[in-house]
């Protein structure tokens, strides 16, 4: 929970720091934001080929060695005084993230029992949360307070506090032996379908969530402080999301999956359809935020039931598609935006996340098909 928290305030605490770093490396905004948008490439590129090339290594070892590399990238951003220097450093963090996330799944549940390991998944996730609503403002703070180098090395301490905990404690077994090494249900098909679905679900959500800040400006018509207040909001409402579907997600994997996109879809055509009255488009955020955590978090906990081989590479594949709708779909809102305004964006989104739900849908008919009879 510790490393979750780490990866993802280090893969997004630049979004916080995007003036300081301009000014301190003398580069353009732009280009602090592909510290960013490279972060997350680099994981969608190399999530599947690092799992694959690691899938003989004992876990106890690789995870080592991913928490390694995150505390000597953190210490070396922290201390970079070039733009190239930080930028390989953040790539250097991100291929540790890509693989951490295929392999962290299956060795976390595997030490429990399997009726409760959607709950393990759960705890996993409100961990990965909490980086976007404590660790992100809380670096931003800090950084804002002293500079911007001193919260990025903090990220060096406690990665090394994971670190010690796995060297110390987890258990050395062979990759193939870990008890969630492969699906509990496996199902080729079923693996497909939530593939798909989650690829569209991401790039409906960042088509949209890409240009928040301007929609609610532009059309709600909030003012930037309270814009501050509501994204701290939409944090709460993601966290609150991942922590009541991980205590249901055992009882209703299958189930938990579809409600999120579904609530997801809610609230971005709400959005479009209501959103320049702001208390419609607080609600409509609210069930958005709510959504998008659980959406991933499903899909995760789904790969480790279906997974036609092992759940390291099922894992990995998902976390590539995910991060590539991520990119995905900043850039369809990027192309909507001086076509259809802001709220294109959002119905855009929101469409293309009611394409996942249709993909869902109609994967469980197909489920529900009755065998024809000879």
């Amino acid at each position: 929970m510790l490393a979750a928290f780490t990866f993802n305030t280090a893969e997004n605490l630049p979004i916080g720091l995007l003036d300081l770093l301009s000014e301190s490396l003398r580069v353009s905004v732009p280009a602090v934001g592909l510290l960013v948008t490279g972060y997350g490439v680099t994981v969608a590129v190399a999530s599947v080929p690092l799992a694959h090339v690691t899938r003989t290594l004992p876990r106890r070892h690789v995870l080592t060695g991913l928490l390694a590399a995150l505390v000597v990238s953190s210490l070396i951003a922290s201390l970079a005084t070039s733009y190239r220097l930080l930028l390989v450093a953040r790539l250097l963090t991100a291929l540790a993230q890509a693989l951490f996330w295929a392999v962290m799944g299956p060795v976390a549940v595997g030490l429990f029992a399997p009726e409760v390991r959607g709950r393990v998944v759960g705890a996993l996730s409100v961990a990965g949360s909490l980086a976007l609503v404590l660790g992100v403002p809380a670096g931003t703070w800090l950084g804002r307070r002293s500079d911007w180098p001193v919260p990025v090395a903090m990220l060096a301490g406690l990665g090394l506090v994971s670190l010690v905990t796995v060297v110390v404690l987890l258990p050395t077994s062979r990759p193939e032996e870990e008890p969630a090494a492969y699906g509990t249900s496996p199902d080729a098909r079923r693996f497909g379908i939530v593939l798909a679905a989650g690829t569209l679900s991401a790039t409906g959500a960042f088509a949209g969530f890409t240009y928040i800040v301007t929609f609610l400006g532009d059309v709600s018509g909030f003012a930037p402080s309270t814009v501050s207040v509501l994204f701290t909001v939409f944090g709460v409402a993601c966290l609150t999301g991942v922590s009541i579907t991980g205590a249901l997600l055992d009882r209703f994997p299958h189930a938990a999956l579809t409600t999120a996109v579904a609530t997801q879809a809610v609230g971005m055509l709400g959005l479009y359809a209501g959103g320049a009255d702001p208390v419609a488009a607080v609600v409509f955020l609210v069930l958005m935020g709510g959504a998008l955590g659980p959406v991933f978090m499903t899909t995760q906990n789904e790969m480790l039931h279906c997974a036609p081989g092992r759940t390291d590479i099922a894992l990995a594949a998902n976390s590539a598609a995910y991060n590539a709708g991520i990119a995905a779909g900043a850039a369809l809102g990027g192309v909507v935006l001086p076509l259809a305004d802001v709220r294109g964006t959002f119905l855009a989104g929101g469409l293309l996340t009611v394409g996942s739900c249709a993909v869902l849908l109609g994967g469980r008919l197909l489920r529900c098909r009755p065998e024809s009879v000879e």
